[in-house]
């Protein structure tokens, strides 16, 4: 069976009560952990090291607070008062850690589903998210990570162009895959928002709501998105359902035929608002 998995946050015990209630085995199942793999919860390392050991049975793809991690390790940003990553920053192993997460996959097509960790802009198509993915993962895996991350941080420019190159196009690609909740009509990407959809503010709509989304048709998972709550469409699942806040852990079991079940555990409150 194939599962997806919304943000975990280094909530490590709480992973491993979904796999078990998943009946999980790796010689037979694949899970897809959406992003956000660390941070904020109380076990990031031990987190790294549960997926790590599922081997080929796990892919994971990367979210903000995954880069965020990188840019600290890398010296690039400091660590904020609301971070939990001291257990990776100071394990013995950490650059294998660095170097293991700046493998992990920005975005995935598989199954029948587009699987991102935030959302995707109106103006890309299946095939350009792929093609700007697989743009930010040879930067991530290339040999100045460094210099890469250093250029990450911004938010402009806020809007596609394929006229865009370089650091600009990196940078939008990454906010556009990790950060985006809601766009505004002219498909620029919003940053300041953080409300559910029903609170949007006039002039802003959910990403995956945007009338001219060229991404219409296709199956899409992501999570980075806690306020919004569980969406589960046939051609929509919204997985983070704020594990860290008290929530729940929610996987979506997909069968052969594309449909989804969702599955979910309750989550010990590891952080609080404010």
């Amino acid at each position: 069976m194939v599962y997806l998995i919304g943000d975990v946050q280094g909530c490590c015990g709480a992973l491993q009560r979904l796999l078990d209630t998943l009946g999980f085995s790796p010689s037979r199942d694949h899970v897809v952990v959406l992003g956000d793999l660390v941070n904020r919860g109380p076990d990031s390392l031990g987190t790294l090291r549960l997926l790590r050991g599922l081997g080929d049975a796990a892919t994971c793809l990367l979210g903000n607070h995954d880069l965020h991690f990188l840019a600290v390790a890398h010296g690039i940003r400091k660590a904020h008062r609301s971070d939990t990553l001291t257990d990776i920053l100071h394990a013995p192993d950490r650059n294998e850690w660095v170097d293991w997460l700046r493998h992990r996959r920005m975005a995935l097509h598989d199954h029948g589903w587009l699987m991102v960790h935030a959302g995707v802009p109106p103006q890309w198509t299946l095939a350009t998210t792929l093609q700007l993915a697989a743009e930010v993962e040879q930067q991530l895996r290339g040999p100045d990570l460094h210099a890469f991350l250093t250029v990450m941080y911004g938010n402009q420019p806020d809007r596609w162009s394929d006229a865009l190159q370089g650091a600009d196009r990196w940078r939008f690609a990454i906010n556009a895959l990790t950060r985006t909740r809601f766009v505004r009509a002219d498909g620029a990407l919003d940053f300041e928002t953080k409300e559910g959809a029903a609170d949007a503010p006039p002039g802003l709509l959910p990403w995956f709501d945007h009338p001219q989304r060229q991404t219409q048709g296709v199956a899409m998972a992501f999570g980075h998105w806690s306020t919004l709550g569980l969406i589960q469409r046939p051609d929509l699942l919204a997985l983070d359902t704020g594990c860290i806040w008290g929530g729940k852990l929610s996987a979506a079991r997909i069968a052969p035929d594309g449909s989804s079940e969702i599955i979910q555990i309750d989550c010990e409150q590891a952080r609080h608002p404010g």
